[in-house]
């Protein structure tokens, strides 16, 4: 039987929204991947996905393995036959094992002796009969925090199953896949379509489904149809889509047969926040706001249908009575809270827990106050200003806006700051302090927000590292990952030059007293901290490696900001025609020094130096001394590195000429601080032994 495309794919009820595309393509590789371990050829693999379907398409898939020849290596002949040349057991067993006469055993001769061996065929499995395992595998192995159960049966998935197609070409897989018979019929729209439809092959599957079924199977393509359908009503109503992106994916993911729907609000929900008004739209009802060219919302907003409905006025009216009185509620909540100042829910704050062992939502408040005072005068910015940000930073989630829209806490706090008449500074940073809130989100723009923000995750780390709850695995309740590198982002893109050890101390100082002690907690913070920092920079530059990191990770730099010059230094290093000699040179005298056990450096008796190679690695020594000093103190590492680059000469040529470890003890000793004084001079930048240069 020639290759052909292999269709699979899983009918359930409506699938989670934002998992489906995450699904697809995991179920995609999965299979793929599955396909390839048990040694079936085949051509690219292809991931479709609607609400009520996942599936797969995998190209030219062979219709079974190919046979392979298996060598195996059987007893030694020595206790294979007796003396007359008989079999004995070992020798019986072993050709029963392989499926072959023991006449038909072979022999093969090695180093420790001759030993039984059989060559056998294994046949190949037919791709029919492996396919359903290979399915149900490829399903199990979904990322689905919560499987669930359905009917009588044991099968466990995301949704209930209800049908499974499984096509090799025109043949359907004789099998089951979670306890549901294979076959060739899968279902359309629920509305626009009526009962089974036929799939007669792989290649039929997307257009047969479209044009019998109202579904439109490709996730990219019904994306795009999404897209372009929003977008065409924006301007149909004088505007454009706001925060499409964020939209787009989930919205695919709720249809099968997008249909865009213009409808409109009252004028006056817009004299709510803009932020309450999208968030109303996106987070409640996945409607597309609209904005004018200016950037103002219009009193309109684009939904997408999953029919096409007869009566098309009673589906837009029906979606704009949906959205009328979740608007109303905003209005109500953005009236009622603006009655009570900012100020005054403070002392409510302690009533309410932040976590067990570290106090109330009050207290966390006040010891973010505290560092972010701390940190601010630090920096020589207005500390009064920061405080008092961090004091109310977490007042507006009492109130009822974020208590119905908790994605607005820290927007709303800068809204109802300012109508209190706080500062523009103190609304700014209330606003600003959750940032950044994931990976790759915006930063604080104020000094006063950066110093909020960093004091904020500062005491959420310090706290729940206080009591004993740092992540584990995969596992982070309390995203002290992304807090961390929120930190590792404030400091470095924002230039925060602040000491990383000293803000991490300040932070553990402040929390009530945990189990372990505050030096451990905070090497254990440092290293949390440090391990983000190596993610963080990897990922930004695909020319940096791990080496380079641990050179630069061994001084542990006081600041992140000192971090970032220090590795762009040891980077232009690495690129010196001297640098694969100063780095063996490095390591071999870290191995020197280590071996003596030398822990210091010494002063060098000029007295003591016999040789003329000593005394010239001394002498270019002290002149680099002279010159990297200066552009230590400001920062200038990469001049530095440049300017130690000048020692190669002399460090070479000190290997060929002096034995180190001389005879005379005073002058081993003296050697010795001469080498401890090189290296240093390499330290006060970066670990240069870690580096390994091809």
């Amino acid at each position: 039987m020639k290759p052909a495309d292999l269709l699979v794919e899983i009918g359930t009820e409506e699938l989670p929204p934002k998992a489906l595309r995450g699904l697809m393509d995991a179920f995609a590789t999965n299979l793929g991947g599955a396909i390839d371990e048990a040694r079936l050829e085949h051509g690219d693999v292809h991931a479709y996905a609607s609400p009520r379907r996942l599936a797969v398409i995998v190209e030219k898939l062979a219709a079974s393995q190919e046979d392979r020849r298996l060598s195996q290596k059987g007893p030694p002949v020595s206790v294979a036959y007796d003396d007359d040349g008989n079999p004995l057991p070992p020798a019986t067993a072993f050709a029963k094992k392989c499926g072959v006469d023991v006449a038909e055993l072979g022999r093969v001769k090695t180093d420790k002796g001759e030993w039984l061996a059989a060559e056998t065929v294994e046949k190949g499995e037919t791709s029919a009969a492996l396919l359903p395992a290979l399915i149900e595998q490829a399903l199990a192995d979904l990322p689905i925090p919560r499987r669930m159960r359905w009917g009588a049966g044991e099968a466990e998935f995301v949704r209930p199953i209800h049908w499974v197609v499984v096509l090799h070409g025109t043949e359907v897989i004789d099998g089951s896949v979670m306890g549901i018979a294979c076959g060739n019929t899968t279902m359309g729209h629920r509305f626009h379509s009526r009962g089974p439809i036929t799939i007669s092959a792989p290649s039929a599957y997307l257009e047969t489904l479209e044009r019998e079924g109202r579904v439109i199977a490709d996730f990219g393509v019904r994306r795009e149809l999404v897209r372009k359908g929003v977008e065409a009503s924006a301007i149909e109503a004088k505007g454009h889509i706001v925060d499409g992106e964020s939209l787009y994916d989930e919205v695919a993911a709720l249809v099968e047969w997008p249909v865009p729907v213009l409808g409109r609000f009252d004028e006056a929900f817009l004299e709510l926040p803009r932020e309450v008004v999208v968030s109303t739209l996106t987070g409640h009802q996945r409607y597309f706001p609209v904005a004018d060219d200016s950037g103002a919302l219009l009193p309109s907003f684009v939904t997408v249908a999953n029919l096409e409905s007869k009566e098309p006025d009673k589906v837009r009216d029906g979606n704009e009575r949906v959205i009328r009185p979740r608007l109303a509620d905003a209005a109500f909540f953005w009236d009622s809270d603006r009655r009570k100042a900012l100020s005054t829910r403070r002392e409510a704050l302690r009533e309410v827990v932040y976590q067990r062992g570290l106090g109330s939502l009050y207290d966390k408040s006040a010891r973010t106050a505290e560092i972010a005072s701390w940190v601010a005068e630090r920096l020589g910015i207005d500390g009064s200003q920061a405080g008092r940000a961090a004091e109310l930073c977490k007042c507006d989630l009492l109130t009822g806006m974020v208590g119905e829209f908790p994605d607005l806490q820290g927007t709303m706090g800068r809204y109802y700051a300012i109508s209190d008449g706080e500062t523009d500074a103190v609304a700014t940073a209330i606003g600003e302090h959750y940032h950044p809130r994931f990976a790759g989100d915006a930063l604080p723009e104020t000094d006063e927000g950066r110093v909020v923000a960093m004091a904020d995750k500062l005491d959420t780390l310090a706290g729940i590292f206080t009591i004993g709850k740092k992540p584990s695995g995969n596992r982070d309740p309390f995203g002290l990952r992304r807090a961390a590198l929120g930190i590792i982002r404030l400091s470095i893109e924002c230039r925060l030059d602040l000491d990383l050890k000293a803000l991490i101390a300040k932070a553990l100082e402040l929390q009530p007293a945990g189990k372990e002690d505050p030096q451990v907690l905070s090497e254990l913070l440092y290293t949390f901290i440090s391990d983000r920092l190596r993610r963080y920079f990897l990922d930004r530059d695909p020319e940096l490696d791990t080496e380079t990191f641990d050179a630069v990770l061994a001084r542990q730099p006081a600041s992140l900001v000192d971090f970032e010059l220090r590795l762009h230094a040891v980077q232009a290093f690495l690129r010196l025609d001297e640098a694969q000699s100063l780095a063996s040179a490095n390591k071999r005298i870290a191995n020197i020094l280590r071996q003596a056990e030398v822990t210091e450096t010494s002063d060098i008796d000029e007295s003591l130096l016999e040789e003329g190679a000593e005394r010239a690695l001394y002498d270019a020594l002290v002149s680099a001394e002279g010159t990297v000093r200066p552009l230590l103190e400001e920062r200038d590492y990469t001049r530095a590195l440049q300017a130690l680059a000048a020692l190669r000469e002399p460090v070479d040529r000190f290997f060929d000429d002096v034995m180190v470890m001389a005879d005379d003890t005073a002058v081993r000793s003296n050697r010795l601080a001469l080498l401890a004084g090189l290296r240093a001079l390499f330290l006060d930048v970066a670990d240069i032994s870690r580096l390994s240069v091809a």
